[in-house]
């Protein structure tokens, strides 16, 4: 039976960067491994409504940079930049070392899968239908500019006594396509009958290609327009007067003959 493939991890090396960038011994993998498993982990505790799709994090002699890429900036900011303060000085405590956080907003949440999926997630734990919440998710990817996005929900959906799953898709995902930018996500729900599975694949298009957002897109289309309608009048009125007085003249021509 075939299995699908995570798209993100196929993608490493050849299209996509690693999460942690660094070297160490044999001695050292490990224990660095757990370390910025529990960065991550705390980082998406600590904010858990800030939207954070993905933690990266790069280490140097002494040193560690956390790059978070969030959809709501403000959030992890904090007023002042208390909240990224107290961040700091608490991830220093956990590993003993420097840390220099940076902060990346995500234009586009509906496009980034990893918030798709936890915005699902979220909506089935206060009791919105799967297929509304999936039509909804799909129908903003697709307005902002992705070429085809996939959700599959499984699970006691609903409350229901035998756990099933339901899939929504529009578009194309080409699964297969390494140079196809396909972006995927994974997020649970905690419902009173249990866990509940959300996965989402949103297609943007192939490497090197940059979505039109979906505002220029329509501006372009409704210029277009415009001059299509003004162009027929204008080609219209410059007909008329021409058939006109070609008609008036062929009869004043037979008057005058």
């Amino acid at each position: 039976m075939g299995q699908k493939v995570h798209p993100n991890g196929l993608r490493v090396g050849v299209y996509r960067d690693w999460n942690s960038r660094w070297f160490a011994s044999k001695k050292e993998l490990p224990e660095l491994l757990v370390e910025d498993t529990k960065i991550r982990k705390y980082i998406k505790r600590t904010f858990y409504n800030a939207g954070i799709s993905r933690v990266e994090i790069e280490r140097s002699a002494g040193r560690v940079r956390v790059i978070i890429h969030t959809g709501k900036p403000g959030m992890v900011i904090g007023k002042g930049g208390a909240g990224v303060e107290e961040l700091r000085k608490t991830l220093e405590q956990m590993t003993g070392k420097q840390v220099k956080i940076d902060i990346i907003e995500i234009r586009a949440p509906e496009l980034d899968a990893q918030l798709v999926a936890e915005s699902v997630a979220q909506q089935l734990e206060k009791r919105v239908s799967a297929r509304r919440a999936m039509k909804q998710a799909i129908s903003r990817a697709m307005r902002l500019g992705a070429k085809g996005a996939r959700i599959i929900v499984s699970g006691r959906i609903a409350g229901a006594e035998i756990a099933r799953r339901e899939r929504d898709w529009e578009g194309t995902v080409p699964l297969h396509t390494l140079r196809a930018d396909i972006d995927y996500g994974f997020a649970e729900a905690n419902t009173t009958y249990g866990k509940i599975g959300v996965k989402v694949w949103i297609y943007k298009g192939e490497f090197g290609q940059q979505i039109v957002p979906a505002e220029t897109a329509r501006d372009r289309r409704e210029r277009g327009g415009r001059r299509g309608r003004g162009g027929d009048r204008g080609r219209e009125g410059g007909r008329q007067p021409a058939g006109a007085g070609a008609g008036r003249g062929g009869r004043g021509e037979r008057r005058g003959r």
